[in-house]
């Protein structure tokens, strides 16, 4: 590493000339520029392996309202402690706080970036971190702002601690072998948004107040373990949702106050794979897990069912494919057996029937009177006496009789 180069311009002549860029363009490889505090004018542009260091994290690098505030187009650049403002607006032009292109080991940490439409793009970007970083878009409607993160054809990654607020959506497409673990989401519309990747760890994200949490489409080979997510709200709200989804493992997850805690469609995608949905806590959502489409396969297995007011949604009036999962050792929160000999397992199996009193299932609509006096009586009497034959959506042989059995098999297991 080259000797460090503290940059000695007064804080008003700053603005006036580009003399960040003049440093940039002066500077030898491998050298590290220390910012002092004050405001530099973008946009900038590095083409060599650099260090530009902040410091005490109050250089600001503001942009003039016009493309990109820093473009990164070399290997082994290192962006930290600083604030990054001012991109400009075109979604055409993917203008950004950091746009990364063809690069591997590029680092941006502990950086706060606002007013910017998009915030960190990586394309073609290999083997960098993204860490401790705090990402704000303009302040525009949900589908008019730019992508908080968003990772393009770039694998081997390492996005973490990071918090965004106030974006459109964080995206991972064609991208595989990337680690997101510990970030902070809120009021975005995609958290989490995957496409054709694979081979990716989705670990330890909390996610709040998002139109979905986190959305796997057309991937396979991935792993989610230990993620929350909150108050997915709207139409369209989900917690986790797998769409032509392969030999996915999502483990230990927090599903609550969801429209739908668990959306699958068509997952398992690929013949003779499986699905393992496994020690996950599925909360008080309006909908626990709604099956759509071909979706069978999946082994669900050992999670908490608590507090719905559907445990298990299947669309298909016709032919349901719920049934056709393989559900076992889970918590039901209406299951209605006993345990007589104490082992913590239902004497017998847990059956969800499909009644013909179940209206919201053809007219979601309807579930606004849901906890009304007459609907609880139509499902009274809808047990005691049903109109028509009950169509059963699934059948788990071993219900698990108290939360903290789970919990004690959880310790085990892990």
């Amino acid at each position: 590493m080259r000797k460090a180069v503290m940059m000695m311009a007064t804080a008003a002549g700053l603005m006036a000339a580009n003399v960040l860029q003049e440093a940039i363009d002066h500077a030898e490889p491998g050298s590290r520029l220390e910012l002092p505090a004050g405001e530099y004018h973008g946009n900038i542009f590095i083409d060599k392996p650099l260090i530009i260091d902040g410091v005490d994290q109050k250089a600001k690098i503001v942009g003039d309202e016009n493309g990109t505030v820093i473009k990164i187009r070399s290997d082994y650049v290192t962006i930290k402690n600083l604030t990054i403002l001012g991109s400009g607006s075109e979604h055409e032009n993917v203008d950004a706080g950091i746009s990364i292109k063809n690069a591997k080991h590029v680092t941006v940490d502990h950086c706060r970036i606002d007013d910017c439409l998009f915030g960190i793009d990586l394309e073609q970007v290999h083997e960098s971190q993204l860490t401790h970083n705090w990402i704000r878009s303009k302040p525009f409607s949900l589908g008019l702002r730019g992508d908080a993160i968003r990772l393009w054809y770039s694998n081997d990654n390492n996005v973490s601690y990071n918090t965004i607020t106030h974006s459109r959506d964080m995206v991972v497409w064609y991208s595989h072998g990337n680690t997101i673990a510990h970030n902070f989401g809120e009021y975005s519309r995609y958290s989490l948004h995957f496409m054709y990747a694979g081979k990716n760890d989705v670990l330890y994200n909390t996610y709040e107040h998002n139109s979905v949490g986190i959305f796997f489409m057309y991937s396979q080979d991935t792993v989610a373990i230990g993620n929350v997510i909150k108050n997915s709200l709207g139409t369209t709200g989900l917690g986790i949702g797998l769409k032509d989804a392969s030999n996915f493992t999502l483990i230990d997850n927090t599903l609550i106050y969801c429209a739908r805690g668990l959306y699958i469609d068509r997952s398992p995608f690929q013949p003779d794979m499986n699905n393992t949905i496994k020690n996950n806590r599925i909360l008080y959502n309006s909908e626990g897990i709604h099956f759509h489409s071909l979706s069978v396969s999946n082994n669900i297995v050992g999670n908490i069912f608590k507090g719905n007011i559907d445990n298990v949604v299947d669309d298909d009036q016709v032919m349901l494919h719920s049934v056709k999962n393989f559900w076992d050792r889970n918590y039901w929160d209406d299951y209605e057996g006993f345990d007589k000999d104490g082992d913590g397992i239902g004497d017998t199996p847990y059956h969800l029937f499909y009644y013909a009193d179940r209206m919201w299932m053809l007219n979601p609509n309807i579930k606004f009177f849901y906890a009304s006096p007459i609907v609880s009586i139509m499902n009274f009497l809808a047990k005691l006496a049903p109109i028509s034959e009950p169509v059963m959506l699934l059948k788990d042989d071993h219900p698990v009789m108290f939360e903290k059995d789970l919990e004690r098999e959880f310790s085990n297991d892990t």
